[in-house]
């Protein structure tokens, strides 16, 4: 009996361990995503009247949850009985990814004409405030939902040699992570603000050091927000990539002599440059015929 029970100790302890090690490398593969996960979220939870941050946040928190709960069981279901749909569920994750990356960096170079500026905040009226807010709120948790199901597919990707308790423990964590941990970050990053001037107001004395630092953060978030889009931008092209070379036999081991990050860099540029002309033209066409 006894010795029944510590046999059970044991390969729990066996069982975690395996966790804890591929939890590490399942971390390591979806960085990428969760980098541009980031970045994206961090664009859309700002912009906001300063009350309204936080419970627009955690509206798209509680979405992104619902996201994981409803993408969680389907990729487990088809790990088990249709192994061959996550790798097609990958490429085309990636083809979407590599689209997105190819976008921004053209949109970069050539900016579409905006027929007329948006409406300040308190031009607007509360019920144009509110609708304004959902329609935020449900891309955001649209744009949740694509990259989340790239990262679980990853994720699922890195774990599916071990044993389906291992599979759904590691897969969980990651996906929990992705949620908690990245909207944790851009609860911090979109105060930042607020946090600062509230460091200016501390006290009375002009130029003192809580000032110095509360001006830094003011002037710093709209900084790092823009970062954090250039760096989810090459994420998003690194990690599409990273798909492409993986998973698709000819271009596994392509130009070896040259570094991995750059080969993946640029098939995801390609490869994303490729789908956007694609799409531009269909929608050229689409457009002419609605026109008839």
């Amino acid at each position: 009996m006894a010795s029944g029970f510590f046999a059970l100790l044991d390969d729990i302890a066996a069982l975690m361990d395996d966790v804890s090690v591929m939890t590490k490398v399942a971390g390591k593969k979806t960085a990428g995503i969760l980098g541009d996960d980031l970045a994206v979220n961090a664009e859309k939870a700002s912009g906001f009247i300063s009350s309204r941050e936080l419970p627009v946040l955690w509206a798209i928190t509680k979405g992104s949850l619902l996201n994981k709960v409803i993408i969680l069981p389907v990729a487990f279901l088809l790990s088990a009985f249709v192994p061959a749909a996550i790798t097609i569920i990958l490429i085309f994750g990636g083809l979407y990814l590599a689209y997105e990356g190819a976008e921004k960096i053209y949109e970069y170079f050539f900016p579409h004409a905006h027929a007329s500026e948006k409406p300040v905040l308190e031009e607007l009226s509360e019920e144009e405030v509110l609708a304004r807010e959902k329609g935020k709120i449900k891309s955001a948790v649209l744009t949740d939902f694509i990259l989340s199901v790239e990262i679980i597919i990853i994720a699922l990707g890195t774990v599916a040699t071990q044993v389906l308790s291992t599979q759904i423990i590691v897969v969980t964590i990651i996906a929990l992570i992705a949620t908690v941990g990245v909207y944790g970050i851009v609860a911090l990053i979109i105060r930042m603000d607020e946090f600062g001037a509230k460091l200016i107001d501390f006290n009375d004395s002009e130029d003192s050091f809580s000032d110095k630092i509360g001006k830094f953060l003011v002037s710093a978030l709209p900084k790092v927000i823009k970062s954090l889009s250039i760096i989810g931008t090459i994420a998003l092209l690194l990690v599409s990539g990273g798909i492409f070379s993986h998973n698709i036999d000819f271009l596994h081991g392509l130009f070896e002599s040259i570094p991995s990050i750059i080969v993946e860099f640029l098939l995801g540029l390609v490869i994303g440059m490729i789908v956007l002309a694609i799409v531009s033209l269909g929608k050229k066409i689409w457009k002419s015929m609605s026109k008839k």
